[in-house]
């Protein structure tokens, strides 16, 4: 039998995003149905980027086709990495050399098993993404990426209000702006086994969006 791994985050009570859910439909008010109401931005929890997010012109959802997220990807194991510690070209080279051109590819940190996601510490002294490691998996053509961490070292400062360039989102400034869907905010990643899986990165389909949440499974058989 195949095996199943659940990559998604729980949507629930979070710092950062703050998702609103009540009941509309309650049994202890009278109601024949339960019914829950939820909100929540599209960029919170495991979710796909469009490049409608960065760029006015760019692809939305829509244009987005499910081939683009699914299907065979390699995992890129960077587990045990340090906090604070920039990701480049050359530890891609070293543990990326299975990549083939043209697929998807998922890099495992295992970052939610040293920090939890409900922590500062989480988004502060993540491992960061180098320019040049996007430039790498540009030049390999890749289609989707996949990260368990915070990728662009500027999200850190997200949380004291901080600004920065454009530029400096690096995966976004880079891949997402020619058309690699960046799929954000995994997690279990350390349950992979196998060097390569099929992956069922699924977004909720919403029309003219600029990302949406995504339940992402993946299955080595």
């Amino acid at each position: 039998m195949p095996r199943l791994i659940d990559l998604t985050l729980p949507v629930e009570p979070h710092f950062r995003w703050r998702p609103e859910r009540k009941l509309r439909g309650d049994f202890a008010k009278g109601d024949r149905f339960q019914v829950t109401w939820l909100g929540l931005p599209v960029h919170g929890f495991t979710h796909i980027d469009a490049p409608r997010h960065i760029d006015a012109s760019g692809a939305t959802t829509d244009d987005i086709a499910l081939e683009r997220t699914t299907g065979p990807a390699a995992i890129v194991d960077l587990a045990g990495i340090a906090p604070n510690t920039e990701i480049g070209a050359e530890m891609l080279e070293v543990a990326g050399g299975h990549v083939e051109r043209g697929e998807i590819v998922l890099l495992r940190t295992a970052w939610d098993r040293q920090r939890s996601h409900h922590t500062p510490e989480f988004w502060t002294e993540s491992p960061w993404m180098g320019r040049d490691a996007c430039a790498w998996l540009l030049d390999r053509a890749t289609r989707a990426v996949g990260f368990d961490f915070p990728q662009d070292y500027p999200i850190r400062g997200l949380l004291g209000g901080e600004t920065a360039a454009i530029e400096d989102f690096v995966t976004h400034d880079l891949l997402l702006r020619r058309g690699v869907v960046l799929i954000e905010y995994l997690c279990n990643m350390a349950e992979i086994a196998r060097p390569r899986v099929q992956l069922y990165a699924l977004p909720l389909k919403l029309p003219q969006a600029d990302g949406a949440p995504a339940r992402v499974i993946a299955v080595e058989d």
